[in-house]
């Protein structure tokens, strides 16, 4: 279990518009880890990007000195200024072992989450276990640990009420937006396709707006989102061609850096002056600053839903004792199933070794003294021989979970 670490940036410690440098975009994810294991010799990884966390979970023998830590950013490679990566390095918070393990079961349940009883947080996670899982950067150890953190999320979700009537980032955000007199039924531009707007396109649907467009950098995954608003579809090169004005813009891409500087932006205005709502739910933002300094804009962003989030902390806190109960059950439970795999890990050679003793015995050993008996009596050899082949495996195998059990019993007295 020492061997679990997570190197982790939250909203706790940096704030979320610096938060959006540390975002790797998928396409450079698969170089940027391989880099990272190799050099670093790391067994097993992965990473977690929300839009209120960076995370790298890992699991090998390194400590996480200041100077691995720092060692570890540089090979990752991100594209900030030497003096701004070492301000990162003074916000980074670091767990390892048992301390990794809770944290991370807290994460999955949202207890750290800006919005406490986000289900969202726990899908994201398994995506981004999946992702690195496929491309082979995960292992047995992270497995067996996804496993039970998925259990153990979805027993908080289930026996304590901290998801009752739950909230999210986004829902937060249609509050604000509700806050604002829009004209009827308003033009409204989605820029990205992916669950976070997908989820907010929800809700301006439901309370009858009709007048969307989408633009997504993948035009097919565009025509899904349009297919259910009942709108046109482009993919987002086209967005610098679009004459048709807007608004209100709702925009959440996955790019790691702004996406809207102000010409694209004034060329979206298509000449319109009044002023206009943008709810950007990106991290890092996809609405770059000039737009903001020279534009009358309602904007709507992350970082400025945390007084909101802090209330709903409060509104829930009473959940929070029942909550970390089932968590700390899990961990109990969970250590014992480690040490079991880990002998069964340890024992997994043990057949392979037993046959090969077989065969040096019968083909080189006493290969002469068989060559030298009748059927009969090679034929009851064999049989003595399987029928000890399997005690010596079975055997060795048996007594060493046994002697596991007996531990774990004396641990717990």
């Amino acid at each position: 279990m020492k061997n679990l670490k997570v190197i982790a940036f939250t909203h706790k410690h940096v704030d979320l518009k610096d938060l959006g440098n540390l975002v790797i975009c998928n396409e450079e994810l698969d170089s940027r880890l391989i880099n990272l294991k190799n050099s670093l010799d790391i067994p097993e990884i992965f990473y977690i990007a929300t839009c209120n966390r960076v995370e790298f979970v890992f699991y090998g023998p390194h400590e996480l000195t200041d100077d691995f830590i720092a060692d570890f950013m540089h090979k990752m490679n991100f594209c900030v200024p030497a003096d701004k990566l070492q301000c990162y390095l003074g916000q980074v918070t670091k767990y390892a072992g048992l301390d990794a393990l809770h944290h991370l079961f807290r994460m999955s349940c949202s207890l750290e989450s800006l919005v406490v009883g986000e289900k969202e947080i726990l899908a994201q996670v398994r995506r981004a276990y999946e992702k690195c899982r496929e491309a082979g950067f995960t292992g047995d150890f992270l497995r067996l640990m996804m496993d039970r953190l998925v259990k153990t999320a979805k027993e908080v979700y289930t026996y304590t009420n901290i998801s009752r009537n739950p909230i999210s980032v986004v829902s937060l955000a249609y509050r604000k937006l509700k806050e604002i007199k829009l004209s009827e039924n308003p033009r409204i531009l989605v820029i990205g396709s992916g669950e976070t707007n997908q989820n907010f396109a929800k809700y301006l649907k439901k309370h009858k707006h009709s007048n969307f467009v989408v633009f997504n950098r993948t035009l097919a995954n565009a025509q899904k989102l349009a297919e259910e608003l009942s709108c046109e579809a482009f993919p987002l090169s086209e967005l610098s061609n679009y004459k048709k004005g807007f608004d209100v813009m709702i925009t959440c891409t996955g790019a790691a850096h702004a996406i809207i500087d102000n010409k694209l932006y004034q060329s979206l205005l298509n000449g319109e002056t009044d002023k206009k709502v943008i709810v950007d739910l990106a991290i890092p933002n996809d609405i770059d600053a000039d737009v903001l300094a020279n534009n009358p804009v309602h904007y709507i962003e992350v970082s400025g839903l945390q007084a909101i989030a802090e209330r709903n902390i409060q509104e829930r806190y009473n959940e929070l004792e029942h909550a970390e109960a089932i968590i700390q059950e899990n961990i109990k439970e969970f250590l014992p199933i480690v040490k079991q795999r880990r002998v069964e890990v340890a024992m997994r050679e043990v057949p392979d070794k037993i046959k090969e003793i077989r065969q040096t015995a019968m083909n080189e050993v006493f290969a002469q003294d068989l060559n030298k008996l009748d059927p009969q009596a090679r034929e009851v050899l064999e049989k003595v021989i399987n029928y000890m082949e399997k005690k010596y495996i079975k055997v060795p195998m048996v007594m060493a979970k046994e002697i596991l059990v007996k531990n774990l019993e004396l641990e717990k007295n």
